[in-house]
């Protein structure tokens, strides 16, 4: 049975240029954060001891990036409400600014969908864990999108209270992090803000986008805010703050 390798991006640096083999899980309005489209090519360069690769016989199956940064100082007191656009800020200013971050949050795992299923997301988290406990990083935080939630009206602060009869979170991956010794902290109500035009929208959804109002659209986890006069329409995404004491 062939052996699958997890190692950190900078042992491993020509997977690199590889990381975009297969494509991510999310659906077509989610690559248009215009903060996450700024930084995220950005991050395995800049932090690639961070970020996380697995292989399989040589064949790129699983990859995860982490960020560093400060927390907490003088102006962050709180985890920012503000979630994944955030903290890309925050770390890229850090890095910017030549300040020593002391812990850092994870970004994102992506398993290739044919090895879905196999426990690779429980690995590729404690890898990530590790390589940042290495750096002598206190914490490891994660706005986590909670893509189990499938009821757009329900707000993400009763979503979270759902558990299952263990007392773990219904939401696989909260549960992920739960299950790997995380600890549910907050939700960051505006982790994401997508706008767009009613035509961009209509483009990345197929939908209508005629009546201004909320729009219920597939896979996002809040409703998206139209307004027909304005020809403008809003997401406003919630994730969950985690975090790992390290």
């Amino acid at each position: 049975m062939s052996e699958i390798v997890i190692t950190t991006l900078a042992a491993r640096p020509e997977y690199l240029e590889r990381m975009y083999e297969f494509a991510d899980a999310w659906p077509a309005f989610m690559h248009n954060d215009p903060i996450g489209n700024a930084f995220m090519g950005q991050v395995p360069r800049h932090f690639p001891d961070q970020c996380v690769v697995a292989t399989e016989d040589g064949e790129l199956i699983a990859h995860g990036r982490s960020i560093p940064f400060v927390f907490p100082d003088e102006h962050r007191t709180e985890l920012p409400t503000g979630g994944w656009d955030r903290v890309l800020h925050w770390g890229f200013m850090d890095l910017r600014n030549g300040r020593e971050p002391n812990v850092s949050s994870a970004l994102e795992i992506l398993i290739r969908p044919t090895h879905l299923g196999r426990g690779l997301s429980h690995e590729m988290l404690q890898a990530m864990r590790a390589a940042v406990k290495a750096k002598g990083h206190t914490a490891l935080f994660a706005p986590v999108r909670p893509n189990g939630k499938t009821d757009a009206q329900l707000p993400m602060t009763e979503y979270i209270k759902q558990v299952r009869e263990d007392g773990l979170p219904m939401d696989p991956w909260l549960r992920v992090h739960v299950k790997a010794g995380g600890t549910i902290v907050q939700v960051a109500p505006r982790s994401m803000v997508i706008a767009g035009s009613l035509a961009e929208w209509r483009e990345w959804t197929s939908l209508p986008f005629d009546t201004t109002g909320d729009v219920i659209v597939p896979k996002a986890l809040v409703p998206v805010h139209v307004d027909v006069e304005h020809d403008h329409a809003v997401y406003v995404e919630p994730n969950v703050w985690i975090r790992h004491d390290l």
